[in-house]
């Protein structure tokens, strides 16, 4: 026994009632877990009191998009402040390998374009060790990280790798050797396979993404090769022809769990959430709509305008680069053009923008657009392109674009049927941060709302992504299982207030958020914090992989 964790309230995952525990570690795995005063340590055994501090398992989170980052900040924050141990990356089809040489510049700008990534951050940090998916898994798995990472295969490049971006289906011989890549990257370590075909995703150059030219029977076949493996999930971010019914065929023939985003909820659409869940549900197969916790709150400038990709006028201002993009907005030609479908398509959100930031318009911050617009006697529209245009395209505004029914949304978190994720970490750096949705679960739902209990809260952030996702040995408080642990005060968990840092590659900004009441984390049985102090150069973690034979 190397570790004895005495006194703790244990909360184990499962979702049963919390109880007083002791835990026992030898090396990174759970070796014991007894009523309080019931394990013997030895000698060299080093003891903490927990003093009743909630024990949980250490916090997985299956939506990021930590691609990227990961290449140059393998301590992965963060998300690593907010008690997540496990993150899985690689979601909506997205991702940075395979990626041949040439190809490069696109995978770049895709990720700029659809996860408002950095370019600056991404020429600066990618560092491109890599061509296949195995070698992206190999460098991975040999780079210190403090945290244990997960990636699914992404269909764009994929896709991209296998059809050099040609706008078109994909030929019988395409299908067949992605497939064959596919089997590759879940014999590597893949966790699955996951696609994308929403319409807001416009990637490189303005242009559709590349999984978003795929026929639904180019999904069947690859979803097929989980089947035929017998492991791995499929992650869909939905769009045309593929929904709740094509999902629950998918799950059900390939014999496979399905995770879809996004369920959210629209105080403009109430009890819509509900509704979808409850006709899933009617159906057969193992699937999951994937929710949020949090609003889906994003501070944009009109240098990146990603939540308007949908708008076909828009993809205009997408298939520019950014420095271009403010000559379109003074162009009176294309504002015509875009006016009426901008102005109707956000007809709802208008009131719930407002100026966030802004280096000259301090007398409009706060102050929804809608309103400042007629006070102005303009529409919000060309107000929104005016303010941006005045101030060197800097002004941020604040956009509500989903999830804001709270009501609606504490049904949702108390309904097992649903996967709490989309913390979409990594991505949307400068424009929100949502990474810290499990401190915010516990302080906001749990402690303010009472909207589900501290077990359930735990059992959403642990025990039930453990399922879902098959990860082996993870995710509950059980002899045998790895010791990724936290412990946090129930009274003080929560989220600081947002900040926005300089700290990326290329001096790219970010929005951070960081915790409060997060005592102890422990990370395959190594301390990553204690007392509420991050141990510096402490890197735990492991690359997971997709069968129990092949985990370490």
């Amino acid at each position: 026994m190397d570790l004895l964790l005495r006194n703790a309230t244990l909360v184990d995952g499962t979702g049963d009632p919390a109880r007083p525990a002791d835990v026992a570690v030898t090396g990174d795995r759970i070796t014991a877990v007894g009523p309080p005063g019931t394990l013997t340590p030895a000698t060299h055994t080093r003891q903490v009191d927990l003093d009743g501090l909630v024990l949980a398992p250490g916090f997985i989170d299956i939506h990021t998009h930590y691609d990227a980052q990961i290449l140059w900040d393998g301590d992965l924050t963060p998300s690593n402040w907010h008690g997540v141990t496990t993150v899985i990356m690689g979601n909506c089809g997205f991702g940075v390998a395979p990626t041949r040489p040439e190809h490069r510049d696109i995978v770049v700008r895709t990720l700029e374009n659809v996860e408002g990534m950095s370019t600056d951050a991404l020429n600066a940090g990618i560092d491109w060790c890599f061509e296949t998916f195995p070698e992206y898994l190999a460098a991975l798995d040999a780079r210190a990280k403090r945290l244990n990472v997960g990636a699914f295969l992404g269909h764009t490049p994929l896709r991209l790798f296998t059809t050099g971006g040609e706008e078109r289906p994909a030929t019988p011989a395409e299908v067949a050797e992605m497939r064959r890549l596919l089997r590759e990257a879940l014999d590597a370590g893949a966790i699955g396979f996951s696609t994308s075909r929403q319409p807001a995703h416009q990637g490189a150059y303005g242009r559709p993404v590349p999984s978003r030219f795929a026929e639904i029977d180019e999904v069947d076949a690859l979803a097929s090769v989980l089947g035929e493996s017998g492991r791995g999930v499929l992650q869909v971010s939905i769009g045309p022809g593929l929904f709740i019914d094509q999902f629950s065929d998918l799950a059900v023939r390939h014999n496979i769990p399905v995770t879809w985003t996004a369920l959210v909820t629209r105080t403009d659409k109430p009890g819509a959430a509900r509704r979808t869940v409850e006709r899933a549900a009617a159906l057969p197969g193992e699937v999951y709509p994937q929710i949020a916790c949090r609003p889906i709150v994003f501070q944009i400038t009109m240098a990146d305008p990603v939540p308007l990709a949908a708008i076909d006028e828009w993809k205009e201002a997408l298939a520019l680069p950014r420095t271009e993009r403010a000559a379109l907005y003074r162009d009176s030609a294309w504002r015509d053009r875009a006016r009426p479908a901008t102005l109707t398509a956000w007809e709802q959100r208008w009131p719930k923008i407002q100026v966030e930031e802004t280096g000259v318009h301090h007398d409009t911050v706060g102050i929804p657009l809608s309103e400042l617009a007629a006070s102005r006697g303009t529409n919000p529209f060309d107000l929104m392109l005016d303010l941006a245009l005045a101030d060197d395209m800097a002004t941020r505004f604040r956009v509500v674009l989903e999830n804001d029914a709270d009501d609606e949304t504490a049904e949702l978190l108390a309904d097992p049927r649903t996967l709490l994720g989309l913390s979409d970490a990594g991505a949307h750096a400068g424009q929100l941060c949502d990474a810290c949705y499990s401190t915010h679960l516990l302080g906001h739902w749990v402690r303010e709302r009472k909207a589900l209990s501290l077990e359930q809260a735990v059992w959403r952030l642990t025990g039930h992504p453990h399922q879902a996702f098959r990860i082996p040995a993870r995710g509950l408080v059980r002899e045998g299982y790895f010791a990724d642990l936290v412990a946090f005060e129930p009274q003080t968990i929560g989220t600081t207030t947002i900040e926005r840092v300089h700290d990326q590659p290329g001096n790219a900004d970010r929005l951070i958020v960081h915790s409060t009441g997060l005592h102890h984390i422990w990370i395959n049985g190594t301390p990553t914090r204690t007392s509420g102090t991050d141990h510096p150069d402490t890197t735990p973690g492991r690359l997971l992989r997709t069968h129990p034979d092949n985990q370490t």
